[in-house]
């Protein structure tokens, strides 16, 4: 069977940030991490591949050993629909804590309570309260 799955690269910090993302989302977990060994290609102890699921979604991520020029972006974010004001309200602050908001919570009629915000990471996301 044919599965498409979103790829998180790093540079460095995947674990860090995965990590992150299942103690903040709730239902989230590392399902695997691998690393790179002395032989590399990337830094021994970084991560050469790993899988998680986030709120139900299964995500891979990797610590790149190649550096780009480029990092994320908002035209590619991961999107939640939270359970209640609180939880919404709790995930916004932790997840933008250190990023950026691009649009603050509010009601922006096509969603009663929304918002998106960058992580630390540089990761979007945008949280809806249906």
């Amino acid at each position: 069977m044919t599965t498409a799955i979103p790829f998180l690269m790093f540079e460095g910090r995947a674990e860090e940030a995965l990590t992150f993302y299942c103690e903040t989302v709730p239902g989230s977990r590392i399902l695997d991490l691998q690393r790179y060994d002395a032989k590399g290609p990337g830094k021994e102890g970084s991560v050469s591949m790993a899988r998680a699921e986030i709120a139900g979604l299964k995500v891979m991520a990797f610590d790149s050993p190649v550096h780009h020029a480029f990092t994320f972006t908002p035209a590619l974010s991961l999107f939640v629909d939270c359970a209640s004001e609180a939880e919404q309200e709790r995930l916004v602050a932790t997840l933008g804590e250190g990023g950026g908001a691009l649009m603050p919570l509010d009601n922006y009629g096509f969603s009663r309570r929304f918002a998106w915000v960058n992580d630390r990471f540089g990761v979007s996301w945008q949280i809806n309260l249906p």
